[in-house]
């Protein structure tokens, strides 16, 4: 079983101790982190090509059961600490400060970048714009959380613990993330790419996830909420 160092790849502000193992739970949250999102939305383009109530249901509680799977890696499969993928790590007033300086740099890039490409609306979007505006607000909800938890919390943290390096600790998943984007066209994958380097960056250098979670959600919210709230 290879060995490493948590605490020597990212210093953890945990107190509590920390194992020195990587564990196949391990490798287990890193291929969840990594792919889940990508094979269950292919699975979902190959085969419910437009977008439904019940199949967006589905697919959000399938993204959901595997971020609670990820969360049970965590505390039971690698005994770490929340934090350890840079949750309670600030105070709540401060995470949201960061949310919300994070939303602004995020949405001024992607606004120019938008301006830039022209981009408009990937295939898919007609049908998602039909969904109830609930479930936009709830889909939301969720790619803030989750593609956080998955593409920067956990997997930057631990694809350096088992001994990729920090270039490519960062690298991987800002690809992965980005290219997952692929629906929406080239465009969207330089808009997403651009986000993800944003929001990867304010993790490297406050290592508060609960304050990136807050800035993508809000990010989002203002793309596909705000402007239904107000037509």
């Amino acid at each position: 079983m290879e060995t490493q160092n948590l605490g020597a790849a990212f210093p953890l502000t945990s107190e509590q101790p920390v194992p020195t193992k990587v564990s196949r739970a391990t490798w287990a949250g890193l291929a969840i982190s990594l792919f889940a999102m990508v094979v269950i939305r292919q699975a979902f383009v190959f085969f419910v090509p437009e977008t439904t109530f019940l199949s967006a249901l589905l697919k959000e509680a399938l993204i959901w059961l595997n971020a609670v799977t990820l969360i049970l890696i965590i505390r039971r499969g690698e005994h770490l600490p929340m934090r350890s993928i840079g949750l309670g790590v600030a105070c709540w007033w401060k995470s949201i400060l960061w949310g919300f300086i994070i939303a602004i740099v995020s949405t001024v890039v992607a606004g120019v970048l938008v301006y830039l490409t022209g981009y408009g609306h990937g295939p898919g979007s007609a049908a998602f714009e039909k969904l109830p505006l609930w479930l936009i607000t709830a889909i939301v909800f969720r790619a803030g959380v989750v593609e956080e938890l998955f593409y920067r919390g956990y997997a930057i943290e631990r694809l350096r613990l088992v001994g990729f390096g920090r270039f490519w600790s960062v690298a991987i998943p800002l690809i992965i993330f980005s290219l997952g984007h692929w629906t929406g066209g080239a465009a969207n994958i330089l808009i997403a790419f651009a986000a993800s380097l944003i929001l990867t960056g304010f993790y490297l250098w406050r290592r508060d996830l609960a304050a990136n979670m807050i800035g993508h959600f809000l990010v989002d919210f203002v793309a596909n909420v705000l402007p239904a709230l107000f037509s």
